[in-house]
């Protein structure tokens, strides 16, 4: 996600001064430490890496931001305004027991922000070229709008970001080709590899439209 995307997201989720923001799958909490010095909201980051939280909460400084580690579902107990999820809807199979979760922590009339690969299920062919194939599920947003009021949520802002996303996999697919030789001396040869398949493959499906990707805000009812 830009900076700008984020920041939009985050304004169409009503996120301000002292609102309560738990982020999912925060990982080294970027998004989240922008939001939080530019908001003035209270900031929960969670996420399974332990490495990964202990450098967000080097880097947050005197930000006020808290960090917990936990794996994803179930969420942690409280009361949240906002729920960000940034590109990381698509590792998870189970969409309806995510967002089941996220409905429960939610105060009345708060708001699920998230960026979803909109498209219809992995073929098996595909799930074979792709690497790690067990984080990419793609949703169709017909499915998903059902899964969220199935769950007591509904979309009051969706925007599409098909066209920046593919232009930045085609600018890292072409990066990673050019200084492969030095990638694979830090990560491997075969992490090369898979590096540069797997953004040979979103450049080519978002590029084509196979996939497609959305920020959505959707409120409790």
């Amino acid at each position: 996600m830009q900076a700008g995307e984020i920041r939009k997201l985050a304004h169409q989720a009503r996120v301000g001064p002292g609102v309560c923001l738990l982020d999912l799958c925060c990982g080294v909490a970027g998004p989240g430490r922008m939001i939080t010095a530019e908001s003035g909201c209270h900031y929960l980051g969670v996420d399974c890496s332990a490495s990964a939280l202990a450098t967000a909460q080097g880097l947050a400084g005197n930000l006020p931001c808290r960090f917990e580690q936990a794996h994803l579902p179930p969420l942690p107990s409280g009361r949240f305004e906002v729920v960000l999820l940034l590109e990381t809807m698509l590792a998870f199979p189970d969409k309806e027991a995510l967002v089941a979760e996220v409905a429960r922590v939610l105060e009345p009339g708060g708001r699920f922000a998230c960026t979803v690969e909109e498209g219809r299920p992995l073929t098996r062919q595909e799930r074979a070229r792709m690497p790690g194939a067990d984080t990419v599920w793609p949703v169709e947003l017909a499915e998903l709008t059902a899964v969220l009021g199935n769950a007591g949520l509904t979309v009051i802002w969706r925007q599409e970001h098909s066209s920046s996303h593919h232009a930045i996999a085609t600018a890292l697919l072409r990066s990673y080709r050019a200084d492969s030789l030095q990638i694979a001396d830090e990560i491997g040869t075969q992490a090369t590899a898979d590096l540069i398949t797997a953004h040979q493959l979103w450049s080519d499906w978002l590029g084509s439209g196979r996939v497609r990707k959305f920020a959505i805000v959707a409120e409790k009812q």
